[in-house]
């Protein structure tokens, strides 16, 4: 598995479709919802990206359940985005934290390399609202929970991706919150 993590617009979603473009059965996992004419708009762009060949499968809350019968059909699963996950979650008062383990064992009971995309919320301002402290508190702990889990971690900015953890980066040990 291969966490991309980054700030907004910062080249995720497209670095993690450049290293599955190979790969000859790729489900995309989407986890927006269309609330809104912009995020209408958004989406509809990232599915021009995407290849024609490629499954997708929208899921906005239900993300382990979705993929724990079909990671086997797949070479490769592409999940875009934890951030939207973790907000339609609390939305709906589900425990965005407890549903990392069902989502890591649909993980590890298939055979696809998975790469999943989030933002990295921490880096910022602290949130002037308690709803988006404990948001960024909240997306900030399962996306350490996802890259406990990681083969590699990378984090994008202005489009490049550094290697955090994997090939060339610090050694699991060194990894913070196992």
């Amino acid at each position: 598995m291969t966490l991309i993590l980054g700030g907004a617009r910062s080249g995720k979603s497209t670095h993690a479709l450049a290293l599955v473009e190979q790969s000859p059965r790729v489900l995309f996992v989407a986890t927006a919802e269309a609330g809104d004419a912009e995020m209408r708009e958004r989406i509809a762009a990232h599915r021009a990206e995407r290849p024609a060949t490629w499954d997708t499968l929208e899921t906005p809350r239900a993300l382990a359940a979705a993929l724990a019968d079909v990671s086997d059909r797949y070479d490769a699963i592409v999940i875009d985005c934890l951030t939207l996950w973790v907000s339609n979650l609390m939305a709906a008062g589900d425990d965005s934290v407890a549903s990392v383990d069902p989502l890591l064992a649909a993980y590890r009971s298939g055979s696809a390399r998975w790469i999943v995309v989030s933002n990295e919320v921490g880096l910022g301002i602290v949130p002037p609202t308690p709803l988006g402290r404990a948001y960024r508190d909240t997306l900030g702990t399962v996306n350490r929970r996802i890259a406990a889990a990681t083969d590699t971690l990378l984090l994008m900015v202005a489009g490049v991706p550094l290697t955090i953890k994997g090939a060339g980066g610090i050694p699991d040990a060194q990894m913070v919150g196992r």
